[in-house]
């Protein structure tokens, strides 16, 4: 059996962005001066994959029905093919994959942790939230990696197979328990924040004493939001 625990700390406060702009603002941003290294970037890309995959094995445990059972396994098991597949781009970089892991690691555990809610619904909706903002970030991030890597990483990132599993769950679950939607529509508004900071920790200016970089990369964020609103109103809720 799985516990959730009820406790939630305090978080940022969320950016007051417009929530839906135009696309081709997000083009202008020359990623090449702000992605960091290929190396720190594919450990924390690999990191977080490997979260996701954690958060989806627990959210199988506590699934109802075999066939949500089935649905969030397949889900889990694209999060961990990532995972592998980008500490495969690693070790062909001649890199030890859990080295350059290890010091992402404290701050995405604390993002599943501050993510996994109260119960089964907020966990799904949790990785929702977080799957959906970092696996579009990261793949936008990853147009200033050298090109071929570049292109390998944008398509192991690419594709299906995760949020339409959780929307699918969400929805059907929403439809079931009145009332279910004004928690989760409240729940999902509060975890934005905690996302956006594990994603602007993953511009090479977050180290350095660059203020400019927040300012050109914020069309990248603005666009994050919006398509997160998009998501969440095709379930319904209010983001």
């Amino acid at each position: 059996m799985v516990f959730w625990s009820s406790r939630r700390g305090a978080r940022p406060e969320l950016p007051r962005l417009r929530p839906r702009v135009a696309p081709t603002e997000v083009t202008k941003v020359d990623f090449t001066e702000l992605v960091p290294e290929p190396v720190p970037f594919l450990g924390q890309a690999a990191y977080i994959q490997l979260e996701f995959f954690e958060s989806l094995s627990t959210a199988v445990i506590g699934a109802p029905s075999m066939r949500s059972k089935e649905g969030l396994s397949a889900a889990a098991g694209v999060a961990l093919r990532r995972h592998h597949e980008l500490i495969a781009e690693l070790r062909h970089l001649d890199v030890e994959p859990e080295a350059v892991m290890v010091p992402f690691a404290p701050a995405t555990d604390r993002l599943g942790e501050s993510t996994a809610g109260a119960d089964w619904h907020e966990l799904l909706l949790g990785v929702h939230v977080t799957s959906g903002m970092l696996d579009d970030y990261f793949s936008r991030l990853a147009a200033g990696l050298p090109t071929g890597l570049s292109t390998r990483v944008r398509g192991i990132l690419a594709g299906g197979g995760i949020g339409e599993v959780l929307d699918a769950e969400l929805r059907a679950a929403i439809a079931a328990e009145p009332g279910l939607a004004d928690r989760l529509a409240l729940w999902g508004r509060s975890i934005v924040g905690d996302t956006l900071l594990i994603a602007r920790s993953a511009l090479r200016a977050s180290d350095s004493a660059d203020r400019t970089a927040g300012d050109r990369v914020e069309p990248v964020f603005t666009e994050l939001i919006a398509e997160h609103t998009r998501r969440m109103d095709a379930l319904g809720l209010t983001a």
